[in-house]
């Protein structure tokens, strides 16, 4: 009897490697923190680095197996086909449970040998990596001895399945999970400093400068990720709509919720030296809310186009989540006498009255959003009766929320820390006001009559005005001062002030989003039209003309369509071509819409019949036409949230003396 080595012993081989490691990491981590020897820190350190190259030595191992067909591992068998192109391939590394899993514990890895390489020497360093291992080796151990990707098959099958045909209609699959992915790790740095905090007694304001910074990285990725899923799910599912809060969608949306609200309120503390507990629960309950989403979209007990089928990891992932709220909350319990504040706000109409507000507001809309969620899954195990809460519970009750948040996300920046001043603080809001009522009359005009739409212009404008007073605050004193023009203050501001001026980036892009949001959601068009072949059809402005139907075949699927004119005012505008997938042996038909995108507003065709270019007796078309106005605001507004995010965390330049800065000639 021979054994023959296979890829999937290596890369089986690679994972309890670095689970091993894991092991030795914290022993080391944690001896040489209570002992404070230098030298098994350091051990701890390099030992988190060797985890990484291991784990990816097992992603390299198991993106090969993908690539060259070895169906001889099990997930290359359960999920690839040879049939599929090469960008699938490697997109399979993360279309299934098993490699999501795996890509999960190498980013783990990641991100734990770069808190090892990066993080400043101090007490905290230490125990946040112990914190970070800790996580990683439960990823480790669900890789290795439960869901086992890289189990050997006696007899491999000649081919495999393929991914989930929805996986394969679109290349955001390439990015969006790796984003979210991103995200979701990154926010597990975090809650290691304030694990360390609380076990070194040093709950202060220490450990907010790097977890600042981390938090807003993982925020980025996090905010970027749920972005790019509702392009994937606008040109991709067919129905013209880009958020449905579908539970997956909702139970990714409120960790980054509560992120939002510590990277606020983490401003108190750095200022004030107040929320300190406060602080440490939000960015435990991100942290947690991470795992319990991840449980829940793993488990098979949801229903979403976006979910995992039923998998052995659900208990795991439950009991790793009760074990985390245990070992948080009674850290905190514990270290009570040096967390809570002792000193009050000096009046609630200040900067940190506005942030508190603010804080709260978020974990209610959090609330809302999870309790919404649950709610079905909860009335079905005590009761067993199915109940539907869907997208008109969670506008009625979020959308006032937000613009609650937009208002306040307009006059908190403008106010003093401690105590507002009057005087200012009226003719602050005299401005901002000044301009909401101007846009709203403006827009009113214009023809926007529904409520929410009409007050989110208002708003948008008000919070456009608050960001021109927060410029001009910066500028004019300065210009006074004779440092320059008021373009060369502003661009050494913006350069020196780089955290600051983010986050009037990060600002001015939700007020183009809330626009685009408005915009698409109260005056969208949504109609299906049968459409003979060679007739024209209206639509709104637009004139729709089926010219014909066409079949395109490649090795991995077949693309079934029709060919659609469309015209403007007489005048031909340009031509779209809304298909029917089919992806190898799948019975599945998976749509791709097809979109003229603009500025202003996005026509929007997807096929809602079958359609046969062989068939003779097929004479017409039904189409679902939709037309969104301001959809591309939304993503412009993604691009410059990510802009505003990178901006932030670059490390802001050392500032020149003050009187080599007042010696600039004007």
């Amino acid at each position: 009897m021979t054994f023959e080595l296979s890829l999937g012993h290596f890369g089986m081989a690679s994972i309890l490697l670095a689970f091993a490691l894991t092991i030795y990491a914290m022993g080391s981590g944690i001896v040489g923190a209570l002992k404070q020897d230098a030298s098994l820190q350091t051990s701890a350190r390099f030992a988190a680095f060797a985890v990484f190259l291991a784990t990816t030595t097992a992603l390299l191992v198991m993106l090969v197996a993908l690539l060259t067909d070895d169906f001889s591992v099990k997930y290359v068998a359960e999920t690839s086909s040879r049939a599929s192109p090469t960008w699938i391939k490697v997109v399979t590394l993360w279309a299934a449970l098993d490699g999501s899993l795996l890509l999960w514990a190498w980013m783990q890895t990641g991100y734990t040998a770069l808190l090892a390489l990066v993080a400043l020497n101090s007490a905290l360093r230490p125990w946040a990596l112990v914190v970070m291992q800790g996580v990683q080796l439960f990823f480790l151990a669900v890789v290795a001895f439960v869901i086992t990707p890289f189990q050997v098959l006696p007899i491999p099958p000649l081919d495999g399945p393929g991914p989930n045909p929805l996986l394969q209609n679109h290349w955001m699959m390439a990015l969006h999970p790796i984003l979210m992915y991103l995200g979701f790790v990154g926010l597990t740095v975090p809650f290691a400093y304030a694990m360390a905090a609380l076990i070194t007694r040093r709950p202060g304001t220490e450990w907010m400068q790097p977890v600042r910074l981390w938090t807003l990285a993982g925020w980025g990725f996090l905010a970027l990720g749920k972005i790019t899923g509702g392009w994937w799910s606008y040109e991709v599912l067919g129905w013209g709509g880009y958020w449905s809060w579908d539970p997956v969608e909702n139970l990714s949306f409120v960790p980054w919720l509560t992120a939002t609200a510590f990277l606020h309120s983490a401003q108190v503390q750095e200022r004030r030296r107040m929320l300190k507990a406060w602080n440490i629960l939000l960015v435990t309950l991100t942290f947690a809310l991470t795992i319990l989403s991840t449980f829940l979209i793993r488990s098979g007990v949801l229903s979403s186009v976006h979910a995992f089928a039923e998998g052995p990891v659900g208990p795991w992932f439950f009991g790793f989540f009760i074990l985390v709220m245990l070992f948080s909350f009674g850290l905190l319990a514990l270290r009570w006498e040096q967390v809570r504040d002792r000193s009050e706000f000096d009046s609630v109409v200040s900067r940190e009255g506005t942030i508190l507000a603010g804080n709260v507001l978020f974990l209610a809309m959090g609330f809302v959003v999870l309790l919404g969620t649950l709610f079905p899954l909860i009335v079905e195990a005590v009761s067993g009766q199915l109940v539907t809460i869907g997208a008109p519970f969670f506008d009625r009750v979020t959308v006032p929320i937000w613009l609650l948040i937009f208002v306040l996300m307009g006059i908190g920046p403008l106010l003093p820390w401690r105590r507002a001043e009057g005087q200012t603080l009226a003719r602050n809001l005299a401005w901002m006001v000044g301009g909401a009522l101007l846009a709203g009359v403006l827009a009113y005009t214009l023809g926007v009559r529904r409520t929410y739409p009409l007050l989110t212009v208002a708003i948008a404008a008000y919070n456009l005005v608050s960001l021109g007073l927060l410029i001009a605050g910066v500028v004019r004193p300065r210009v006074r001062q004779g440092l320059g023009n008021a373009a060369a203050v502003f661009t050494r501001y913006a350069y020196e002030n780089r955290r600051r001026f983010g986050s009037m980036v990060v600002h001015f892009s939700v007020v183009v989003m809330a626009l685009g949001v408005a915009g698409s959601s109260g005056y969208r068009l949504d109609q299906q039209l049968s459409m003979p072949i060679g007739e024209r059809a209206t639509f709104g402005q637009y004139e729709l003309l089926v010219t014909g139907l066409f079949e395109e075949r490649r090795p991995y699927k077949v693309s079934r369509g029709a060919t659609v004119e469309v015209f403007r005012d007489d005048q031909f505008v340009t031509t779209l071509t809304p298909r029917i997938n089919l992806f190898g042996n799948s019975p599945q038909p998976v749509s791709t819409p097809s979109v003229r995108y603009t500025f202003w507003s996005d026509l929007y065709l997807n096929l809602a019949g079958t359609v046969d270019p062989h068939d003779p007796a097929q004479q017409s078309v039904i189409l679902r036409v939709v037309q969104s106005p301001l959809v591309a605001w939304i993503w412009i507004g993604a691009v410059i949230l990510a802009l505003g995010t990178g901006y932030a965390l670059l490390p802001s330049p050392r500032r020149e003396p003050m009187a080599a800065r007042e010696s600039v000639p004007t």
